[in-house]
């Protein structure tokens, strides 16, 4: 606390000289521990990029540790007849598949009619609408007309039939009924009631003893337009019938959608892409994450190049573990070197995809084994034909998950530059109370110490005053 008036009597007691007492002070008592947090907040800063480089890093090992990568498939089609997608663990196979013919919906048309909104009846009535083996009954009366008939079926049977009414030409209307599936067994046929006058639908009218006309150069009724029947198509040469032309139920775990007549050859094969991308993804985090780490831990006389967790027991145990785990892999099949892996002099990580491909290429299973755990063909008398394995990316992962994972290392290492954070600045705030009430009662004293001097100088003039008129007398 500042007294404006220390000093007026003494002109030695004033502000500046606390002032520059408590200057001294803050250096030795203050000035340390704001030292102190401005580097646990450096390393704080530090550790935050260092942990997400580790973070990377350990999620792109978990992606490689997995089945469900080896699992995943390709599908690649020779030709444009068909679309094939293909589900985790299909089969690997090729095949040759010969679209024959598509399957197709039944479509029929009715009789001409000269608007949309002329009747279609002359009276009440109802017709059976059937659709292969499905039937139901729809009503009608006299002033119903092509447009409400249209609607009547997609109401009531929009679930089998899509109706639609189509302007062939100036006063030519008719109505259009396509199946909603393809295939043989989708005939659609308007039967009227006895009695009926559904007029222009071409229908079988009960009280009549003709059926209706049929095209002369399909000998189909003359009412349809497409007839609906079933995709055909050749599967290595033997000769298959679909309904529809979206085929699930050929090879397990293949979706096939016949597109056109032809012939297209199909390869169904281990989603090698998706691998080399996590491979790819791998090998960038770790070298991004050894350098990270060989910066902060970098050894110095130079304070400008020494990393901040230089001498950091913890962060330079975890570096040596992340170096030696590749090498360290314990599998009694190999090493990561036989797959491609290799480490240069200064510490950063290549792939040799040749190397890897001609793996894959040769036993795909057995790679999957070596870095995701599972059984792998040895043919090896000495060890027997095979031997179970855990993984190599599982092991990797269980070494960076003990410092990268929930409440790991690292969670503990925040947790620690936390805490001294919050100590340090609990030290700051109770060393600089001291320092305010210290030099709060100082500033008291040297007021009292100031207003004794100044009583003394008064007296001390007064006595001059006396002495000097003595020595005038």
């Amino acid at each position: 606390m500042a007294i404006s008036s220390l000093g007026v009597g003494s002109g030695i007691l004033t502000q500046d000289v606390i002032d520059q007492l408590r200057k001294a002070d803050e250096a030795g008592r203050i000035q340390p521990i704001e030292l102190s947090i401005v580097n646990e907040n450096d390393r704080k800063d530090a550790f935050g990029v260092m942990d997400a480089h580790m973070t990377n890093l350990t999620d792109s090992i978990e992606a490689m540790s997995g089945q469900l990568l080896y699992n995943e498939r390709s599908s690649d089609v020779l030709g444009t007849s068909v679309e094939v997608t293909a589900d985790e663990n299909t089969d690997i196979q090729d095949f040759t598949l010969n679209v024959v013919s598509l399957a197709t919906k039944q479509i029929e048309q009715s009789g001409s009619f000269a608007l949309d909104t002329t009747t279609v009846a002359t009276g009440v009535g109802s017709f059976d609408f059937n659709v292969g083996t499905q039937s139901l009954n729809i009503a009608y009366d006299g002033t119903t007309t092509l447009d409400d008939l249209k609607d009547l079926i997609n109401e009531q049977a929009g679930d089998l039939v899509d109706a639609t009414i189509v302007q062939v030409s100036s006063g030519d209307f008719r109505l259009f009924i396509s199946s909603a599936e393809t295939g043989d067994g989708q005939d659609i046929s308007i039967v009227d009631g006895v009695g009926g006058s559904l007029s222009n639908l071409l229908t079988t009218d009960t009280s009549l003893s003709t059926a209706p006309t049929n095209d002369p150069e399909t000998g189909l009724p003359y009412a349809a337009v497409q007839s609906g029947v079933n995709a055909e198509f050749k599967f290595n040469g033997q000769t298959v019938f679909r309904e529809s032309n979206d085929v699930n139920d050929l090879i397990t775990g293949l979706d096939i959608t016949l597109k056109e007549v032809g012939i297209s050859v199909v390869s169904i094969a281990q989603n090698r892409e998706g691998i080399l991308e996590k491979i790819d993804n791998f090998v960038k985090h770790y070298n991004e994450t050894m350098t990270e780490l060989d910066k902060l831990t970098k050894s110095s006389t130079d304070a400008d190049e020494r990393g901040i967790f230089s001498v950091d027991s913890t962060i330079k145990s975890m570096k040596r573990d992340i170096e030696n785990m590749l090498i360290n892999i314990s599998s009694g099949a190999g090493a990561m070197e036989d797959y491609g892996f290799e480490i240069d002099k200064d510490g950063k990580m290549s792939i040799d995809k040749t190397l890897l491909e001609d793996q894959l290429d040769t036993n795909a299973v057995n790679v999957q084994s070596f870095f995701a755990g599972g059984t792998f063909i040895t043919n090896d008398p000495n060890v027997g034909d095979s031997v179970e394995l855990e993984g190599a990316f599982v092991q990797m992962f269980t070494t960076m998950d003990a410092y990268a994972g929930y409440n790991g290392t690292l969670d503990q290492f925040e947790a620690d530059i936390t805490d001294k954070i919050s100590t340090l600045e609990d030290r700051k705030m109770i060393a600089t109370e001291r320092l305010d009430s210290k030099y709060e009662i100082m500033a008291k004293q040297f007021a009292a110490y100031d207003s004794l001097i100044n009583k003394f100088n008064a007296a001390s003039d007064v006595f001059t005053q006396l002495v000097a008129a003595q020595s005038d007398s």
